[in-house]
């Protein structure tokens, strides 16, 4: 293993945080959230459909992409990607322009959604082949990268962004589509697959599963739907799908729902209902108004970036932690941990509290995506890992249409219970989450052996 190659390695891997980077910018969808409720006047659940739209084509492109990574390569798939977010950017600046919801639907979500979905499992399956001595550690690092994106977008691009503009979100999204495009497609250059046969330096990798019929497992060639219509293929899907549910239907409307607990629970705030309640209010009420809603923005935005945060580190952190405690007993924890706290969420009051509960809630969202590529790499193996995980990402896209379509008609339809009832049913998925992790183990799929008769051991 030389030098050159080394390094080589670690700088597709660091390309490969920061294209995640500028695709996660997606997860900062609650700062346009109000902003396009009331400048045009649709309703939530209309406005929320565009990145329950984004999120859905986001894991069917990762899917058609994850099983065609050999056939075009990371090159093309990471470059277009790039190319497809950007222009999906333009179309939906357009869509605002002409305010056509459904134009917005088809280009931030269809053709947006369909470049982050080739962006997202591109660089995660390359780059796991290239660290095969640090998957846990290397593919959350990358995926790191997507939960950083909305603290890229909250405080860098958006509020400077908006402030350039006069708060204009068509053209927010112009230039964003410009910029993502500039900026996505050079860095999809640099994904390439390692050389045949590639080994790192100093690693010695285990020997290869052997299946019930006596052969390795990378000797036997098995139709992919053997493998996505196994139990243990399925339960996977239900336990990733049970925790992005949960997290995703409360991620787009973090903002709005903190607003809303300043305006019942802070007496600075309260004020606000009276003042939108004003037919025709003075100069005075008027420069009131303003600035409190801007101050609430400037709340929900930093709360946008803190939780991003977390959601980045959560990547990185639950990635590493699986490498020591195992993937289905990382998954246990995340995801019991997270019942606890989406009860408390309901009844908090206290807008500090709340956020910080929130923070906790993004670092186990993200410890999904930090744990999962490595636990089908562990089950699958890496002749396998692109394919059975690009499928595995349709669960983000069900979770993408589920959660936030089912926040966006509780708060439109029980704006006063929104909260209580949103918390509640995430707690609730996230239940039946932690009773699958105990029907699964970490063992190796075995292509040769009936599922039925093998004990889930953990």
């Amino acid at each position: 293993m030389s030098a050159e190659k080394t390094h080589n390695r670690w700088l597709i891997a660091i390309m490969g945080t920061l294209l995640q980077m500028c695709l996660g910018t997606v997860y900062a969808w609650s700062y346009f959230q109000k902003p396009l409720v009331e400048g045009y006047g649709w309703s939530n659940a209309a406005v929320a459909g565009a990145f329950s739209t984004a999120i859905c084509f986001l894991g069917l492109a990762a899917a058609w992409g994850g099983i065609n990574l050999a056939k075009y390569g990371p090159t093309k798939l990471a470059m277009g990607g790039g190319a497809l977010f950007g222009i999906g950017y333009l179309i939906g600046a357009y869509a605002l322009n002409v305010q056509s919801i459904i134009l917005l639907y088809i280009g931030y979500g269809v053709i947006g959604g369909s470049g982050l979905g080739l962006g997202y499992v591109t660089p995660v399956a390359t780059c796991a082949k290239w660290f095969p001595d640090k998957k846990g550690f290397i593919t959350g690092m990358v995926v790191m990268g997507f939960g950083l994106g909305a603290l890229l977008m909250s405080l860098v691009f958006a509020p400077r962004l908006m402030a350039y503009t006069g708060g204009s979100v068509m053209q927010v999204f112009g230039y964003l589509g410009v910029i993502f495009l500039v900026l996505t497609v050079p860095i999809g250059s640099f994904m390439k697959n390692p050389p045949a046969g590639y080994v790192p330096e100093g690693y010695t990798p285990p020997p290869a599963p052997v299946s019930s019929t006596g052969k390795a497992m990378e000797e036997i060639i098995h139709p992919t739907m053997t493998y996505i219509m196994s139990k243990k293929f399925i339960i996977m899907w239900l336990i990733f799908f049970c925790n992005i549910t949960a997290g995703i239907a409360i991620i787009g409307f973090q903002s709005p729902l903190l607003q809303d607990l300043y305006i019942n629970s802070d007496p600075t705030y309260t004020v606000v209902k009276e003042l939108r309640a004003v037919a025709t209010p003075s100069a005075e009420q008027k420069a009131t108004l303003d600035g409190l809603v801007k101050a609430l923005a400037g709340f929900g935005a930093t709360l946008i970036a803190i939780t991003s945060l977390f959601n980045g580190l959560g990547r990185f952190f639950w990635g590493g932690l699986s490498d020591k405690i195992g993937r289905v007993q990382a998954f246990r924890l995340l995801v019991g941990t997270q019942i606890l706290v989406f009860v408390a969420l309901a009844y908090v009051g206290n807008p500090w509290l709340f956020g910080l509960l929130f923070c906790y809630i993004l670092l186990c969202y993200g410890g999904g995506f930090g744990t999962m590529p490595s636990f089908v790499l562990d089950v699958y193996g890496p002749k396998m890992m692109s394919t059975v995980y690009g499928i595995i990402l349709t669960a983000w896209s069900a979770a993408g249409i589920v959660g936030p379509q089912f926040a966006g008609i509780i708060k439109d339809k029980f704006p006063a219970q929104a909260s209580l009832y949103t918390f509640w049913a995430g707690a609730g998925v996230l239940t039946v989450g932690l009773i699958l992790t105990f029907l699964i183990g970490n063992e190796k799929f075995d292509a040769g052996h009936k599922e039925s008769e093998e004990p889930a051991k953990a």
